[in-house]
């Protein structure tokens, strides 16, 4: 790989990426603190606030992403441009496995801040500013913790719902690559490159739909068992730890289903134009 492979502008929006990702894998950690400290509607409301970042996130560093393919050399686009965007869902996978090793310690972490959130009246900048504070900045020293066997010993891997694993995985593959399959699909395409790019949009769309339909209300309904005691603290524990994993792979299918989805969406194009 040339130097003018590996481009500031390339490394700065795998960065953002990872970042996306982490914050994305540790946004299942608040559901799990919220029925440890029986605080649901706060833990949501944090949960509720990380997804918004990441999000707004995503979207932000979209047209960095496209200048990719306009700044790709004319004569080897294609390959030029699918290394660059492997890499790119590479960060993805690397964001997710960063987002799983600190995974204990932002479960203790968002346990207390859930409690700090409530204590201030539901206040997210009141929040904020005690969080940047000195002494709370020591405790949360503390609370810093490498994954440990001990963490998984007591899940029972019986309760993990296997067809919840792979349709989440799927749904992830689905929204890691809907941007990038959709950029790469006008360069296949590039008389319909407006409309593959729009696309993008679409695709994104309906990943979350499914996300919210088919994989949040199950953990939800999971969540209030435990807060009601009618289910167990554990299989919540195993489903939240088993989210995390699917998350993983789905990032690892993505890059299976990169080129698969580009070479669709440019051949459904033409019944739209």
């Amino acid at each position: 790989m040339t130097l003018e492979f590996f481009t500031i502008q390339l490394v700065l929006i795998a960065l953002c990426i990872l970042i996306i990702h982490s914050i994305e894998t540790l946004a299942y950690a608040v559901r799990l603190s919220g029925a440890r400290v029986k605080l649901l509607a706060s833990a949501l409301s944090l949960f509720n606030l990380m997804v918004m970042v990441s999000r707004l996130a995503n979207m932000m560093q979209q047209p960095f992403t496209g200048s990719l393919v306009d700044k790709a050399p004319k004569e080897n686009a294609f390959e030029f441009v699918e290394s660059q965007y492997r890499i790119l869902i590479g960060s993805a996978t690397l964001g997710t496995i960063i987002g799983l090793l600190l995974l204990p310690t932002f479960f203790a972490v968002f346990s207390r801040t859930i409690i700090h959130l409530a204590d201030e009246r539901g206040s997210i900048p009141e929040l904020v500013k005690k969080g940047f504070t000195v002494p709370y900045l020591r405790r949360v020293k503390k609370h810093i913790h490498l994954p440990r066997y001990a963490y998984l010993k007591d899940m029972s891997w019986r309760d993990i719902p296997i067809k919840l694993f792979c349709v989440h995985m799927l749904i992830t593959a689905i929204y890691t690559i809907g941007v990038l399959s959709a950029l790469y699909a006008a360069l296949i395409a590039p008389e319909r490159a407006t409309t593959a790019i729009m696309a993008s949009g679409l695709i994104n769309g309906i990943a979350t739909i499914l996300l919210f339909v088919f994989i949040d209300p199950k953990i939800s309904i999971l969540t209030d068992d435990v807060i009601s005691r009618k289910g167990s603290y554990l299989t919540l524990k195993s489903v939240s730890i088993m989210m995390v994993a699917s998350r993983l792979l789905g990032t690892l299918l993505a890059q299976v289903l990169f080129i698969p989805g580009a070479e669709y969406i440019a051949w459904f194009t033409q019944f739209i134009v």
